[in-house]
């Protein structure tokens, strides 16, 4: 095996965009509609609608318990649903430049191996750009 095909094969532990299925789960696309429909300003004007009505039904209701127990059961629900969708859509998002951080990389660290020929300095550059491919799966957060 050349040293070329050697190194190409260093990023066995990454996730290259060309490896990235194209299927998306229901789930993944119920999220993304969710942060669509979330996202937006008339979305966020409804919420600030609705706390405006619900404020002064305190006097409807008379018993102050009640009335705060409505609005922070209904709060804490959508906020606990919108949590779970939001974080799945955050979570691919970052995938996918990580994905395209990895080849370019990958692609720039083999142009860099064709051009350490001429330039012998970048032998170990190249060295360094393809460790740091696939670096996200090896690196501990602590």
């Amino acid at each position: 095996m050349s040293e070329s095909e050697q190194q190409a094969g260093n990023h066995d532990n990454a996730t290259m965009p060309s490896d990235v299925s194209d299927r998306v789960s229901v789930f993944d696309r119920l999220a993304t509609r969710a942060n669509d429909f979330v996202s937006r300003a008339w979305f966020f004007s409804l919420c600030l609608l609705m706390v405006v009505l619900w404020a002064p039904s305190f006097l409807l209701i008379g018993n102050i318990d009640t009335w705060q127990l409505i609005i922070n059961t209904l709060t804490t629900i959508v906020t606990f649903l919108l949590v779970a969708l939001l974080q799945n859509t955050q979570k691919r998002a970052d995938d996918a430049v990580q994905h395209k951080l990895n080849a370019i990389a990958d692609g720039l660290a083999d142009l860099m191996n064709e051009l350490a020929d001429d330039n012998p300095a970048l032998r170990a550059d190249c060295k360094d750009l393809r460790a740091a491919v696939g670096l996200e799966d090896r690196e501990s957060a602590a």
